[in-house]
Formats: structure tokens, C-alpha cells, sequence
């Protein structure tokens, strides 16, 4: 697949920490961590059911969950072509913790009206996954490709 970069540099409104940014991947946030002396609550224990997780099919990197999935105009699944005529199937998710973002943020040619799309790919290998839409409310999800997840079954650990 042929990935054309913009020499110019686009301006997006303010208040959406998505536009304009020039890092490859996001950062990634620290879980937090209990003041000493403090009991362990449920949140705290380790999960005795197995996740299933949606994992990177070249490396098997997890790349979120299938409890982040989400309907997108009352879908999860879309198909659509690029305007080379590309045909994606993607699956709708609200996290993928497991993405990068390439580029910044374009309004060309998104396939939901109202927001704009960066290219996810995986953190490991860098495989193009999809795409994180975002509107300049806030909101938010992943277009990721289906034939480039798959699931998983993870074991609790103990």
C-alpha cells in the first residue's frame, strides 16, 4: 500500500489533542498507584476469567479488547474503499492501547462524516492497523482493519 505524505502543514481548530501532533506514538499513560497502607479493593485482584483480546495478526501484539467494542452509525463492522479503489473491512473499538498514530490528522476523504482520521498502527511491529477517527467534540474510536486483528484468548495471570 502506497501512503502519500502532505509536504504542507494543515491547521486543525484548537481543543482536540489529536490535531497537529508531530509525535509517531502517543504517550502512554501510567496506571495509577495506591497511597501506601491501602487496603486492595476489587479493582486490585487479578481477573480469574480469561480477556479476550484483539491482538495484532503479523506479531500477536495485544492491541485492545472486545470489551472495547463499539457501533459506529449502528454498526461494528464497515467496508469501504479509499479513493484508489482499496476495499477495507474494518471493526469499530473505543481504546487500542495497542496503536501508534502516523501523520496528523486529515479531513480527505473520511469515511464518517464530521471527523477526521489518522493512520494506527501497531506499537510492535508497525503494521498499518487502520485508522483512529476523531471529531472536534472529543469523541473518539478505531477503525480497525479485520483481516489485520484477530482474536485471542489471555490466560489470568497469577
Amino acid at each position: 500500500m502506497t501512503v502519500r505524505l502532505r509536504a504542507t502543514p494543515r491547521v486543525y481548530p484548537p481543543g482536540d489533542e489529536t490535531f497537529g501532533r508531530p509525535h509517531l506514538f502517543r504517550p502512554v499513560s501510567t496506571p495509577k498507584k495506591s497511597p501506601p497502607g491501602a487496603l486492595p479493593t476489587a479493582d486490585d485482584q487479578p481477573s480469574e476469567a480469561p480477556m479476550e483480546a484483539v491482538v495484532c495478526r503479523q506479531c500477536l501484539y495485544e492491541i485492545t479488547s472486545a470489551a472495547e467494542v463499539r457501533e459506529i452509525h449502528g454498526s461494528h463492522t464497515h467496508t469501504f474503499a479509499n479513493p484508489e479503489g482499496i476495499v477495507f473491512e474494518i471493526g469499530c473499538y473505543q481504546e487500542a492501547w495497542g496503536c501508534g498514530y502516523v501523520g496528523g490528522a486529515s479531513t480527505e476523504f473520511t469515511w464518517f462524516s464530521g471527523y477526521v482520521w489518522r493512520i494506527a498502527v501497531c506499537v510492535n511491529c508497525h503494521a498499518h492497523l487502520g485508522w483512529r477517527f476523531s471529531a472536534p467534540a472529543g469523541h473518539f474510536f478505531h477503525g480497525l482493519i479485520t483481516s489485520r486483528i484477530r482474536s485471542h484468548t489471555v490466560a489470568p495471570s497469577h
